[in-house]
C-alpha cells in the first residue's frame, strides 16, 4: 500500500517561519550579520586594515600605532553612528506606516526629514551655531512642525487623513521646504560650506563625543517606539476597532509622534537627511515577520542598522579613494524601490 505524504501548504510554512522561536532566531542571525557589517566598516576604507589588526585595536589598544588610532578614533565611532542612525530611521519609518496606514509613509517622503534639515540650516544661517546639541533642538522643532503641518493638510476635506492625501501633503511640503533651504544656502556661502556635505547625508567624520550627545535622543525614541508595538498593531486595524478594544488612541498616537520626532530629528542632526531607509526597510520586514509590530519594530531597527552600515561601506569603496555621501547610496537603492511601490499601489 502506498503512503501519501501531504506537503505543507504555503500558509502553514509561513506560520512556521513566523513562529516565536523562528523570529527570535532571526533576531540573533541579524545581530550576527550586523556584527560582521560593523567589522567590515572598521576594516575597509581609504586604507584597508586586516582583521587581526582590527581585533588588536579593539582589545589591546596601542596609542602609538597609526592604524589603531584610525580604528578607535574614526572608524569605530563612524560604525556606531551608522548603526544608531540606521536603526532610528528604520523604526521611524515603520511607525509612520503603522500610524497612517500608508505604505508610502516615511519621514523622508512625508517631509519630516526636510523640515528637520531646514531647522538646522536656519539655525546655522541666522544664529551662527555649530553645536550638535543646538542642531538637535532645531532639528526636533523642524521635524515636529512639519509632522503637524502634514497631518493637518492631509486631514482636510472629506474622509480625514487618507494615505493618498498624506502623501500628497508630504510631497508638497517637501518641495516647499526644500526651496526655502536652497534659498538660504544660495544667499549665504558660509552656511553652504558648513552644511553642504551634511545635507547629502553622511556619517563620515562623526566622533565619539558626537555619538554620546546624540545617543540619548535616539535611544529614548527607540525604547518608546518598541514599547508601543502592541498598540500600533491594534491601530493598524482602524481607530474604531482600537477604541472598541479599550485603547486610548489619542495617547498612543501622541507618544508615537513623539518617538518619530525624536528618532527623525536626532538622526538628521547627526547624519543629515538620509532618505529611503524608513521607506524600504519596513516593507522588507513585513514580508519576513508579518503584521505584528512587536516584531516589525525590532526587526526594522536591526535591518535599518545593517542597511546603513553596508551602504556606508559601499560609499567608501565604489569610487575609492573618493568617498560618496551615504545618502547617495541609499537613494540609489531606495529610489527604484519607491517607483516599484508606487506602481504596485496604482495597480491595486
Amino acid at each position: 500500500m502506498t503512503t501519501l505524504t501531504a506537503k505543507p501548504t504555503p500558509s502553514r510554512a509561513l506560520r512556521i517561519a513566523r513562529s516565536r522561536p523562528m523570529l527570535l532566531l532571526g533576531l540573533l542571525a541579524g545581530a550576527g550579520l550586523l556584527a560582521l557589517a560593523m567589522m567590515s566598516s572598521i576594516a575597509f576604507g581609504a586604507a584597508d586594515i586586516d582583521a587581526p589588526t582590527v581585533w588588536q585595536a579593539l582589545v589591546a589598544f596601542n596609542p602609538e600605532s597609526t592604524q589603531h588610532l584610525i580604528i578607535r578614533t574614526l572608524r569605530v565611532p563612524r560604525a556606531a553612528v551608522a548603526v544608531l542612525v540606521g536603526a532610528a530611521l528604520g523604526v521611524s519609518g515603520a511607525l509612520m506606516q503603522g500610524l497612517t496606514r500608508n505604505p508610502l509613509g516615511d519621514t523622508g517622503i512625508l517631509g519630516i526629514n526636510t523640515g528637520a534639515a531646514l531647522g538646522v540650516v536656519t539655525a546655522v544661517f541666522f544664529l551662527n551655531i555649530s553645536s550638535l546639541s543646538l542642531y538637535a533642538l532645531f532639528a526636533f522643532a523642524g521635524a515636529a512642525l512639519t509632522a503637524a503641518a502634514v497631518y493637518g493638510l492631509g486631514s482636510l476635506g472629506r474622509g480625514g487623513p487618507t494615505p493618498l492625501k498624506l502623501t500628497i501633503a508630504g510631497a508638497a511640503l517637501t518641495a516647499l521646504l526644500s526651496s526655502f533651504t536652497t534659498g538660504i544656502l544660495i544667499l549665504n556661502q558660509r552656511t553652504l560650506e558648513e552644511v553642504r556635505f551634511w545635507l547629502a547625508g553622511s556619517v563620515a567624520g562623526r566622533d565619539l563625543n558626537l555619538l554620546l550627545q546624540a545617543a540619548p535622543y535616539l535611544l529614548i525614541g527607540l525604547v518608546l517606539a518598541l514599547a508601543l508595538g502592541r498598540q500600533i498593531t491594534t491601530i493598524t486595524l482602524g481607530d474604531d476597532v482600537a477604541r472598541g478594544l479599550g485603547q486610548r488612541t489619542g495617547w498612543v498616537k501622541g507618544l508615537s509622534a513623539l518617538a518619530v520626532v525624536l528618532l527623525a530629528g536626532g538622526a538628521v542632526a547627526v547624519a543629515g537627511p538620509i532618505g529611503f531607509i524608513g521607506l524600504v526597510i519596513p516593507h522588507v520586514v513585513r514580508f519576513l515577520v508579518g503584521v505584528d509590530y512587536r516584531w516589525i519594530l525590532p526587526y526594522s531597527a536591526l535591518l535599518g542598522a545593517i542597511f546603513l552600515v553596508i551602504s556606508d561601506v559601499a560609499a567608501r569603496l565604489v569610487l575609492r579613494p573618493t568617498e560618496l555621501p551615504v545618502g547617495v547610496m541609499t537613494a540609489l537603492i531606495g529610489g527604484p524601490f519607491f517607483v516599484y511601490l508606487v506602481r504596485w499601489r496604482v495597480k491595486r
